[in-house]
């Protein structure tokens, strides 16, 4: 589905409810079926939850994740660590180009059985579960954090625990601690000191309701919003909490550079354009602890006619597309003048915005939606619409409440 996306208004004051987190919900997911007595709450309604929820059942066959690279990585360490599980874990033709090698090396230092169906280092690949007694494992620091927290969560099962080693400068701390909290929610004993993670194990966990906060990604497009609308603009948005776990929620700070105040009453978090910031303004930010929000930075510099350098970003290149050269692509179109490295981002100020560009999604739903504020200043066209629904399934119907227009094509 393509969709033509056009604004009617420019000063906004709405309240918009946003699904649970989908890193929190898949990592919930996955402890509880860890532990039977756990219950979860606000469970996110992404097609990515979902295929975590579908998985987890599966015994024997083939586990087909579709795009959803966390599921991917932590149902990898999962069915290896599991006794009696034998499948082949799979995924879309994007999936079997993201690599798995640095994990499937990992878990087969602690003994796992797992093979490559095709491609070395790639899935598909097939694992036969089976008990871990090996608890020592290192690996780099600096890959993606998913690979981590895929050891991390399985580790409370594991006969004698795990001790993992980082070697080099860690990436994306926040969600190692996320993964790591939620654990010490569950009962578990952890330490992470340095670049040490142990986790003790753990025979039956605390009996526990774990309430998945919203997703602090899916925020990112409303603090976009608000920066490109007028002085005055406001929208709500729940359920959120001061002291999140989400390594995006970095966007209170990174948004005030944009002239957006946030405020919390209770589980609400308030956005309000304060002022306008000048087109000499220059925003200069490493996002190596929240790379899942480049997009969205990148295209709200580029609405507001500003430069733009962004480091930290070399996770990108093996998301669900390379982001970077997606955006270069993209942004082009649209008249901007930037360039990439395999780690950064340059963005020129622009002067002006071409009207109803073809935005292309590469099976990526944060192409969409980093894009789609950007009809507040032009209309565009967004391809493949649907994509959004790998973690945001009402963002459309909720840019509608926000006097969006959405033609389909």
């Amino acid at each position: 589905m393509n969709i033509l996306v056009a604004a009617t208004k420019t000063t906004l004051h709405q309240h918009i409810n946003i699904t649970g987190s989908k890193s929190e919900s898949n990592r919930s997911l996955l402890l509880q079926a860890l532990y039977q007595n756990i219950q979860i709450e606000n469970i996110s309604n992404s097609v990515d939850a979902q295929v975590m929820q579908k998985g987890l059942k599966v015994h024997h066959g083939e586990v087909d994740i579709h795009h959803a690279g966390t599921a991917m990585r932590f149902l990898t360490a999962f069915f290896a660590t599991q006794e009696g599980r034998d499948v082949v874990l799979t995924g879309s033709q994007r999936m079997t180009e993201r690599p798995i090698k640095i994990l499937v090396d990992a878990l087969r230092q602690l003994g796992a059985e797992i093979e490559y169906v095709k491609n070395d280092g790639y899935p598909p690949i097939k694992i036969k579960g089976k008990t871990i007694t090996k608890s020592k494992v290192s690996l780099a620091a600096n890959i993606s954090s998913q690979y981590i927290s895929a050891l991390l969560l399985n580790a409370p099962q594991l006969e004698n625990g795990l001790e993992l080693t980082l070697e080099g400068k860690i990436t994306s701390v926040p969600y190692i601690k996320m993964t790591v909290a939620l654990l010490n929610e569950i009962g578990a004993n952890t330490n992470f000191e340095g670049n040490s993670i142990t986790v003790q194990p753990l025979n039956t966990a605390n009996e526990t309701t774990l309430v998945v906060e919203s997703d602090w990604s899916s925020a990112s497009y409303f603090y976009s919003i608000v920066a490109m609308c007028k002085t005055g603009t406001e929208i709500s948005l729940s359920s959120y909490k001061g002291n999140s776990l989400q390594g995006d929620s970095v966007l209170q700070e990174v948004y005030k550079q944009f002239g957006v105040e946030t405020t919390f009453n209770e589980n609400i978090l308030k956005l309000k354009k304060v002022t306008e910031i000048p087109k000499s303004t220059n925003i200069n930010i490493n996002l190596a602890n929240a790379p899942d929000i480049a997009q969205t930075i990148a295209v709200t510099c580029f609405g507001l006619g500003i430069k733009c350098e962004l480091s930290g970003l070399h996770t990108l290149k093996i998301k669900e597309t390379d982001r970077l050269e997606a955006l270069k692509i993209e942004l082009s179109k649209l008249g901007a003048h930037i360039k990439v490295t395999d780690k950064e981002l340059f963005l020129e100020p622009s002067q002006a915005i071409k009207e109803n560009v073809e935005i292309d999604t590469y099976n990526d739903h944060r192409m969409a939606m980093a894009f789609a504020p950007l009809a507040l200043k032009v209309p565009i066209v967004v391809n493949d619409a649907e994509v959004v629904s790998k973690s945001y399934p009402d963002f459309w119907k909720d840019l509608e409440q926000l006097s969006f227009s959405i033609t389909k094509l």
